[in-house]
């Protein structure tokens, strides 16, 4: 009998066009509102995944249709040879939002990532003293060019990609007593996430961010904190840094700055961000007013404290909800940040409830292969949140 179905249809036709480096799932999304989604049978989903925590505001929020509207009839693009009005005022609420002095606008994370090493390199050459070691840690993940593989240390990530760029030095992840050792007068700068959220949802100590922050001072390196994904609200704060009362030198930003349209910042001081005189770095889309016109309004929205508040009132709800299954045997771990939560599946592979999961109507992102994350929209509904864990209860129970 033939398959009518439209996804089926559009599934085929992806598998013959696409480069295969993705696996998606079969069913193709054709319409979505705030934490739910319909495919192109329309068939409903609960989203979980936030598209992997760049859906910092849902789907099709209202504010962000009327910011995008509302510029996609003035200017959509002019190249950096000019500047435009939505990228100065993001540039300005970022700074006055953070540490920062300097932002520099991309695409992705990965780019905000190459940014960040690239002015740590050159902010020392500039001073006479070129250091070209970079420290990050086992189990991040930084991005998929070949700087932020390199940074990573992923087998999948790296095989066949090789050689890997030099002058990079890997420690443990939450190990202080390896730090001495990492850090010295060759190093430029010390890169690492406040939360490895690849690798399953590992907050950073405390304890261990103080440290590097400590040495990297007392060894002239800067510190680079990748938010990409833990940025823009996702921790319960404007920025994850915040929460260990700490300064950084640089931060990146991406996924949720753009609430879905593609975005990426670097964000420094104005002693570091000076070495980048033009012709040094760019972009000929970054900063694009598009993307800066919708990124003003999601900043808008995330840096209000109640809705902030609300971030964390949310976890809560979660991990009451889930904390009841991990007593029934489904998880042995739960961990949280925000809303960004790792669920450690106890007997079964986390593609395959992956699977289980969509077919039940609900949209889930894994970490590794025993490993659920997830990372909805920050202003999900208590519904949502209520129904979406209900369903996952039903397929881990195999109903």
């Amino acid at each position: 009998m033939k398959d009518n179905s439209k996804n089926t249809n559009l599934r085929n036709i992806y598998d013959s066009v696409m480069l295969p480096n993705y696996s998606p799932a079969d069913f193709i999304p054709e319409r979505a509102l705030g934490s739910r989604l319909w495919d192109k049978d329309n068939k409903e989903y609960i989203d979980f995944g936030g598209g992997i925590a760049v859906n910092s505001l849902g789907h099709a929020h209202p504010l962000l249709i009327k910011a995008l509207n509302k510029q996609s009839k003035k200017i959509w693009h002019i190249s950096n040879y000019l500047t435009n009005e939505p990228a100065i005022e993001l540039a300005k609420k970022l700074t006055d939002l953070t540490f920062a002095e300097n932002v520099y606008f991309s695409n992705s994370g990965s780019e905000a990532n190459e940014a960040a090493i690239k002015i740590a390199r050159k902010f020392h050459s500039s001073h006479d003293n070129p250091r070209n070691e970079i420290v990050s840690f086992k189990n991040s993940f930084h991005g998929r060019s070949l700087l932020n593989i390199s940074l990573g240390n992923s087998e999948l990530h790296r095989k066949g990609f090789e050689p890997l760029m030099p002058g990079i030095k890997q420690g443990e992840f939450n190990n202080s007593s390896c730090l001495k050792d990492l850090i010295s007068e060759q190093t430029a700068a010390v890169i690492l996430e406040p939360v490895q959220g690849e690798a399953g949802v590992y907050a950073a100590e405390k304890d261990f961010l103080e440290e590097v922050r400590d040495l990297t001072v007392k060894k002239g390196a800067l510190l680079i904190i990748d938010e990409v994904q833990s940025g823009v609200g996702r921790m319960g704060n404007i920025y994850g840094y915040m929460n260990y009362g700490i300064e950084p030198d640089i931060v990146t930003s991406a996924k949720g700055l753009g609430g879905g349209i593609p975005i990426g910042a670097t964000l420094t001081t104005k002693a570091i961000g000076e070495v980048m005189q033009p012709g040094t770095h760019g972009s000929t889309f970054g900063g694009n007013p598009i993307a800066c016109a919708v990124a003003n309004e999601v900043i808008n929205i995330i840096s209000d404290e109640d809705f902030l508040k609300k971030v964390n009132e949310k976890e809560k709800l979660f991990l009451d909800l889930l904390l009841e299954m991990k007593e029934k045997g489904f998880f042995t771990d739960i961990r949280s940040s925000g809303l960004w939560i790792g669920c450690d599946l106890a007997d079964k592979n986390s593609n395959e409830v992956l699977g289980q999961a969509y077919k039940e109507g609900l949209i889930l992102v894994s970490a590794g292969s025993s490993c659920l994350r997830l990372a909805p929209a920050l202003n999900i509904h208590e519904e949502d949140i209520r129904e979406g864990v209900g369903l996952l209860k039903k397929v881990l129970m195999g109903k």
